[in-house]
């Protein structure tokens, strides 16, 4: 694709992409870096998964990639932070540092081009499984690569048999009523700590779980993932956010017969609100 296929943003934020797991779709992610550029680039936590990659090592190629690509970013002047999470928290003992052009922080606060203030942040600090019971959520996250494992099997399937990328994983997830409990909760908390701050938003990631939305007069921005359902945050020339579903545009370009077209950029969200 020629040039003209970039699309060019102020802002892009992901998150949980979790490299050296087999759930990572890192080709996915190389091939939305490859088409979307941007002057800020916020890393928001779980970008390497150090869980996983104590108990059996795996970097493919593909992952290595993706490191290499955030670096040539950083080197080609945009202004790259990471921001460490609960599954790469030994990133948190180098918080202040910069590498490679990447600078190490516990949070970050952004200011949108039409001068809305949003604290950057993992998340993890409000999920109370992770806080409060570590073992609980070591638990979990072996059922949760399992599962990731069955949702990889499938797709391989569905992608010898013509049809896109599905996440069994995140379509399990929101059928679970507990789950859909634990993601509204989540929200009010985060959307709570912006409003502590007197900030008109929060960006964060960790539950897999893409959404923007206006909670009690706070913006609740959640980036997604990398490993289910393939979601960026970014921001527009004009300040405006707006979540960007990569799987789905990869899907659509499948589907289009003959040489592919210049990529066009993806249709705005609109942000829900929820009454008080």
């Amino acid at each position: 694709m020629g040039a003209a296929s970039v699309n060019r943003y102020r802002s892009i934020w992901i998150s949980d992409i979790h490299l050296g797991t087999r759930g990572c779709k890192a080709d996915i992610l190389l091939d939305f870096l490859k088409h979307n550029e941007s002057d800020f680039l916020y890393l928001v936590g779980d970008i390497v998964d150090g869980w996983r990659l104590r108990k059996g090592w795996y970097w493919p190629q593909a992952h290595n990639d993706v490191v290499q690509k955030i670096l040539r970013r950083a080197r080609k002047g945009a202004k790259v932070f990471y921001v460490p999470g609960n599954h790469d928290e030994a990133a948190r003992d180098y918080l202040g540092l910069t590498f490679g052009g990447v600078r190490v922080v516990s949070e970050a606060e952004h200011t949108t081009a039409d001068g809305r203030r949003f604290l950057v942040i993992h998340g993890d600090q409000f999920d109370a499984v992770v806080k409060y019971a570590r073992w609980l959520a070591l638990i979990g996250d072996h059922a949760y690569v399992a599962l990731l494992q069955v949702n990889t099997g499938f797709n391989w399937v569905r992608r010898k048999l013509g049809f896109p990328y599905w996440s069994l994983s995140a379509y399990l997830k929101h059928k679970a009523k507990t789950a859909v409990e634990f993601i509204g909760q989540y929200e009010h908390a985060l959307a709570e700590e912006a409003r502590r701050r007197r900030i008109d938003g929060i960006i964060c990631g960790h539950i897999h779980s893409a959404e923007m939305r206006t909670i009690e007069g706070v913006l609740y921005c959640n980036d997604g993932d990398w490993v289910e359902s393939c979601t960026a945050l970014v921001e527009h020339a004009n300040g405006s956010l707006e979540i960007i579903r990569w799987a789905e545009v990869l899907a659509g370009r499948s589907e289009a017969a003959g040489a592919l077209p210049a990529l066009p950029a993806p249709k705005p969200m609109p942000e829900r609100t929820e009454a008080a």
